[in-house]
């Protein structure tokens, strides 16, 4: 689906902003401490298929395998589980000021940490650029290179926003317009200049030629096959990997075949022109090829509620949905997480796959706080707590392989060695000095004897004590 967030919003989402109300950042925003070296004791953590227990220690922002010299923080972790932080990789709530403003701290607060803005006007993320990725905000990667065909999407949306944008505006401006293989070689400079760190391509059931000679369709629609398979041929000689949006099953098999990086979605999350849902399952054939391509399919499946259909029409949808995850996870593809949900996260698809009940908590687990974000960010560790991975990740107080509602949450959110907390106070001392635990003090507490460790037991000593996950 195809939800910009422009300067010039649509009609869906000026909606949302009067039912939630814009304005500035919360109060309750997160805030995140100086870098901490940790020792995590009696940890238990997911590695991606079990639970794993032991100490674990976080210095520079990293997993190490030694206990720091000095430790900033120690932590008694026991019964409660640590797991990586969540990644969505279709979304558009967070590709404006605004977006990041309404929607950046329900990331944080959901423990998703990274995610992937698909479709945005460059002229919405410039100013956007230097405010993510940092210890407060999420990692989030932009797709500003967004083709499209001169009858496709956007086009409409754009056109009929708040105030309209005219065609002069949009086109090879918001997005790029593309209609031939040709006017791919011609327009492709202007691909390097929007700096994006995705391209997108827009496909739209290309298998219904008659949806071109409906005028109310113009605007809705998308490019051929011909012209994206020129679009991943020519970005990946340049190293660019390449999204493709598409509706029918026969958009993701041309995507398939063309060999695309990522599919933003599965097919069939609702039927735009009335067809039968059952339309929309991936033959067996094309879900093999997707799984020997090692194309990342992002689910997106959670974004059928935006449609809100009726009871009898959303079974026939989810079991379609099913069908196709049953498919995919059979021929060994390579799934992602993503929600494509405006007023939503990764969360949100991560319990709605658990619903459909494909896939078990492991596997929904992995995809999300794993295989997702390691997809995003494939030059990064992330999604382990090996020494040299990132000191990222949730403290849980249950066990989300017994229970997803566990994520939903997290008593502490650590990212990159730092806490992120809402309380001012805590943030800006949780890494004092005199907060440490570290070695020297230790061998000062042991040079005092016996007279001083026997005066312990009644005075607790200077500093801060081991800490509890839970306590703000």
């Amino acid at each position: 689906m195809f939800r910009p967030l422009s300067p010039v919003l649509g009609p869906l989402v000026l909606a949302l902003i009067a039912l939630l109300g814009a304005g500035p950042a919360r109060a309750e925003d997160y805030k995140a401490s100086p870098e901490m070296a940790m020792e995590l004791r009696h940890a238990r953590w997911f590695d991606g298929e079990k639970l794993q227990s032991g100490t674990l220690y976080v210095d520079d922002g990293r997993f190490v395998e030694k206990r720091p010299r000095k430790v900033n923080r120690l932590l008694e972790l026991r019964g409660q589980t640590l797991v990586a932080p969540l990644a969505d990789a279709h979304n558009h709530n967070l590709q404006s000021a605004w977006g990041l403003d309404k929607f950046g701290q329900d990331y944080l607060r959901d423990g998703v940490f990274y995610a992937a803005m698909l479709c945005a006007d460059p002229a919405a993320i410039d100013p956007i650029r230097a405010r993510v990725a940092q210890a407060e905000t999420p990692d989030v990667l932009f797709a500003t290179a967004c083709i499209t065909s001169s009858d496709g999407q956007p086009l409409a949306m754009l056109q009929s926003g708040t105030p309209p944008m005219s065609l002069d505006q949009i086109v090879d401006k918001a997005v790029l317009v593309m209609d031939t293989p040709e006017q791919v070689a011609q327009k492709w400079p202007l691909v390097a200049g929007r700096h994006s760190d995705l391209v997108k391509v827009i496909m739209s059931y290309h298998d219904r030629p008659e949806l071109r000679q409906q005028p109310e369709q113009r605007g809705r629609l998308g490019v051929t096959p011909e012209v994206m398979a020129e679009v991943v041929r020519r970005a990946h000689a340049e190293q660019r990997r390449v999204v493709v949006h598409i509706e029918s099953a026969a958009d993701f098999a041309a995507a398939v075949r063309a060999g695309a990086d990522f599919i933003a979605e599965l097919p069939g999350y609702f039927p735009q022109h009335g067809e039968d849902p059952e339309s929309h399952l991936i033959p067996p054939e094309v879900a093999a090829l997707a799984a020997e391509k090692k194309i990342g399919l992002i689910t997106a499946t959670v974004a059928t509620r935006l449609f809100q259909p009726t009871p009898e029409l959303l079974a026939r949808i989810e079991a379609v949905q099913k069908q196709n995850l049953e498919r995919l996870k059979a021929a060994g593809a390579r799934l992602l997480v993503g929600s494509d949900l405006f007023t939503g996260n990764a969360l949100s698809e991560l319990h709605h796959l658990d619903q459909l009940g494909v896939l078990d908590k492991a596997a929904l687990l992995r995809l999300a706080s794993v295989e997702t974000p390691r997809a995003l960010f494939p030059q990064r560790k992330l999604g382990c707590f090996q020494p040299g991975c990132e000191a990222s990740f949730l403290v849980l107080a249950g066990n989300p392989l017994e229970n997803l509602d566990a994520l939903d949450k997290p008593l502490l959110r650590i990212k990159q060695g730092r806490v992120l907390t809402q309380l001012e106070d805590v943030a800006a001392t949780a890494g004092e000095e005199d907060n440490a635990l570290n070695s020297s003090a230790a061998s000062k507490k042991k040079a005092t004897g016996k007279k001083a460790a026997a005066k312990s037991t009644k005075k607790k000593p200077a500093g801060k004590p081991a800490s509890k996950a839970g306590t703000r």
